[in-house]
């Protein structure tokens, strides 16, 4: 089996999976919104939905698949609001036919509005919640934060893919040493603590009355400000307003370090960066091409040499800092 195939993962294959750990479907299987794994919801003979999550083969070792399960249980027993998986038997991950999986329960919502001062107030508060339990201890196995992966082994990825067009090759990678240096110089000595990782609003639902965080595939070690600057949109001034609500509300559970705020554009650098390594590392997966076409259009590669122009400027401007009081 291919490290980056899913070929063998039929609706068969899948249900047989999943009544491996005696959870039988009732209903048929709806794929939803995810590319690096393989999710599937659907109703159970007990009444109940579930979604199923078939891990991508090589991706993370069992051992990343525990701690991360494990993070999800230590922050529900504490009651910060999270999708945790579901144990059968005293174990939380599967296997069948040589894909890993997990069960969660199948968790409906409304979206989370980026725009809502108020929502942000809500967010910073849970948020604070889930650092103040993330702080008391460390992932061992799943890896930190750093430009290494984020930008030195991407750019590797985007020239081993020879996907940019030969014409753009130079002003790309020109632009894009400039920033993986400037980002280097600023993204040093940076504290760390447990992270959800990809904390952004497709990862986060209203459930009822309460927010609810769900998906933390991508956590790992990292500033405790990753998981506040996805928040931040539009013109500075707004991204000012936001990040002060976001900060106010997370300090009531939990301290910050406002010396973090000069990470957000080096993170939004390296976010970019990474997000077209993973496209390229990615691109051998037949729902990649099908999915991103446009990474293969010279067009997109102009775009991102526009982009990452703005961001070396970005990267010039002082951070950005809290309202005075």
């Amino acid at each position: 089996m291919s490290k980056f195939s899913f070929v063998d993962l039929t609706p068969d294959s899948i249900l047989d999976a999943v009544e491996s750990i005696s959870i039988y479907a009732e209903s048929g299987l709806l794929a939803l919104n995810s590319y690096e794994n393989r999710v599937y919801q659907f109703k159970a003979e007990d009444g109940l939905r579930y979604v199923v999550k078939f891990y991508r083969p090589e991706r993370w070792s069992k051992a990343q698949i525990l701690e991360e399960h494990s993070f999800a249980y230590e922050l529900a027993d504490a009651e910060v609001p999270v999708v945790a998986p579901i144990q059968r038997n005293g174990k939380s991950l599967f296997e069948h036919n040589g894909y890993l999986f997990t069960l969660f329960p199948s968790v409906g919502g409304r979206i989370f509005e980026v725009d809502n001062l108020d929502q942000l107030d809500v967010l910073g508060r849970l948020i604070g919640r889930m650092h103040q339990v993330a702080k008391g201890n460390v992932f061992s196995e799943r890896p930190v934060i750093g430009c290494d992966e984020y930008l030195d082994t991407a750019k590797i990825q985007l020239q081993k893919s020879n996907l940019v067009p030969s014409s753009l090759t130079t002003a790309f990678y020109t632009i894009l040493d400039m920033v993986i240096d400037k980002t280097k110089s600023l993204y040093q000595q940076v504290d760390t603590i447990r992270l959800h990782g990809d904390c952004h609003a497709g990862n986060i639902l209203w459930a009822g009355n309460a927010l609810m965080f769900v998906d933390l595939d991508d956590s790992r070690q990292g500033p405790a400000i990753q998981d506040l600057w996805m928040m931040l949109s539009g013109d500075r001034n707004n991204q000012l307003l936001q990040l002060d609500t976001l900060v106010a509300a997370y300090e009531e559970f939990c301290d910050f370090d406002h010396t973090q705020l000069k990470l957000i554009e080096p993170l939004r650098a390296m976010r970019m960066i990474h997000y077209m390594g993973w496209l390229a590392k990615r691109w051998e997966d037949p729902a990649f091409p099908r999915n991103f076409s446009w990474f293969a259009d010279d067009k997109y590669w102009e775009q991102q040499i526009l982009a990452l122009k703005e961001q070396y400027s970005a990267l010039q401007e002082p951070p950005l800092t809290l309202l005075p009081n």
